[in-house]
């Protein structure tokens, strides 16, 4: 499979972010969008292509993931989802 351009993997991240803080819940934007803000830079095409199947999963199946509810299934239990369930990304109020 042939690497994506710097142009695909830029559209790519851009789809991403909007995605990330458009879930339809503030949680959930907050959540998996903060997470997205801090590490999407660094997401190589493979990372981004998890990234998009998982946010075609619902809401509440990611954040019970993150929140250590549930377990994440085979093909979301990674690195990308160890660092997302660190909660560390999450701006908290002052």
């Amino acid at each position: 499979m042939p690497e994506p351009s710097s142009d695909d993997l830029a559209t790519c991240r851009r789809r991403l972010r909007f995605r990330a803080w458009h879930r339809g819940t503030q949680e959930a934007d907050i959540m998996i969008g903060s997470f997205v803000d801090q590490h999407l830079d660094e997401f190589s095409a493979g990372d981004c292509a998890w990234f998009e199947e998982l946010l075609n999963q619902h809401d509440q199946d990611i954040l019970d993931w993150m929140t250590g509810r549930r377990s994440p299934p085979k093909p979301f239990d990674g690195p990308l989802m160890q660092a997302m369930m660190k909660l560390e990304h999450i701006p908290v109020p002052r």
